[in-house]
């Protein structure tokens, strides 16, 4: 099973302009200075297949940090992503976490080999949880450390989002699958700042009988994924969760990327799941893939990029909407935060939105902005 966080693959990131807040009302006497501006950010894989592997938006002025890590301990899922993008005071940020594999079994010999906390061809032994369990005690635990005077504020299961995502769905004769999802808010201090943050997850289960020398037994595999946050000063995270949620919706992952993504699945399987630490091994099994997308990995691709087109059908049930509009340069839809009435974009791939119907973002400019129509 083909397991990898680069999201939606979870993959979310936004921001805004250094000279505007996305809670001032549009100056009338400035029409110039309500605007909010992004750009096409691309994050190459330097330490893997050296190609770029996923595209989105972020505002101008903010960060990215992090990106794919690839571990050759778990066959499965040989490269995760974490990254997040933030601005310079990094109060403001979306996140994004690493998947968290595990595995479990009522093989109680197993279980003398391999207690819990240990490894299994490099899932985390750990009895299943539920959603708001696995964020509450595994989540936060592993990632906040570093914060002061934390409280979890709510707690919301979230069953349809993993239904949205495709999670859970595959079940096959003698195999058992599920999925659930939930979020949790929560509020603490770091550096002496008080922040709110919106925590999701889903948690993914596979169970399957294996015939062992006592009889059939249970082996679970399963996931903590598709976790990501949205983070802001206390007071202001509804302010942001839009611009957030434009930099989630505009993720594109690398069809080539993918085929050699999976391609590096199917040699470890192939070498009877070796442990492989070494990046220089590593850039050997990537020499040996192809630049050729076969026909069973575009549609794997499809379907991936499926289930992120219904994460932006689906998902403003949860956090608040965006508008999709019409590139007329790139010939293609893109979506951006809502309650803005007018949107701009040029050749770099930027895109200006202004609630200000006197703006122009030609005025003082040395690039070409061009209108877009709303969808």
């Amino acid at each position: 099973m083909i397991k990898l966080n680069l999201f939606f693959l979870t993959i979310y990131v936004l921001c805004a302009v250094h000279i505007l807040s996305c809670n001032n009302k549009p100056s009338k006497s400035n029409p110039q200075a309500e605007a909010i501006r992004f750009k096409t950010y691309s994050y190459i894989d330097k330490q893997g297949t050296g190609i770029e592997a996923f595209r989105m938006l972020i505002p101008v002025d903010w960060k990215f940090e992090g990106g794919i890590n690839w571990i050759l301990n778990n066959p499965s899922m040989p490269a995760t992503a974490a990254f997040r993008v933030h601005k310079t005071s990094r109060v403001e940020e979306f996140e994004v976490f690493p998947n968290q594999p595990f595995f479990w079994t009522n093989n109680e010999m197993l279980l003398s080999m391999f207690p819990i906390g240990s490894r299994y061809f490099g899932n985390e032994v750990h009895p299943p949880v539920d959603p708001l369990e696995a964020l509450k005690k595994i989540v936060i635990p592993r990632f906040r450390q570093d914060v002061h005077e934390l409280k979890i504020i709510r707690e919301q299961p979230l069953p349809e989002l993993a239904k949205s995502l495709g999670a859970g769905m595959q079940s096959q004769p003698g195999v058992s699958a599920s999925a659930d999802g939930a979020k949790i808010s929560i509020e603490y201090k770091r550096n002496g700042i008080p922040i709110e943050e919106e925590i999701y997850g889903v948690v993914e289960q596979i169970s399957f009988p294996i015939q062992s020398m006592y009889g059939y037994v249970t082996n679970t595999i399963w996931f903590i994924d598709y976790i990501f946050s949205f983070k802001a000063r206390k007071g202001k995270l509804e302010a942001n969760t839009k611009l957030f949620q434009t930099i989630a919706f505009s993720f594109k992952l690398n069809p080539l990327w993918f085929s050699k993504y999976n391609q590096v699945i199917e040699y470890l399987a192939q070498r009877e799941i070796q442990q492989i630490r070494n990046i220089g091994q590593l850039s050997r099994i990537i020499s040996q893939t192809h630049n050729e997308i076969s026909d069973m990995m575009m549609e794997s691709y499809n379907q991936r990029q499926a289930v992120t087109d219904r994460i932006s059908e689906n998902f403003s049930d949860y956090i608040r909407g965006v508008d999709r509009y019409y590139n007329p340069i790139e010939e293609r839809p893109v979506e951006l935060p809502s309650g803005y009435q007018n949107a701009w974009t040029n050749s770099l791939s930027e895109y200006i939105v202004s609630e200000n119907p006197d703006y122009n973002p030609n005025i003082g400019s040395n690039l070409n902005w061009q209108r877009m129509d709303k969808k």
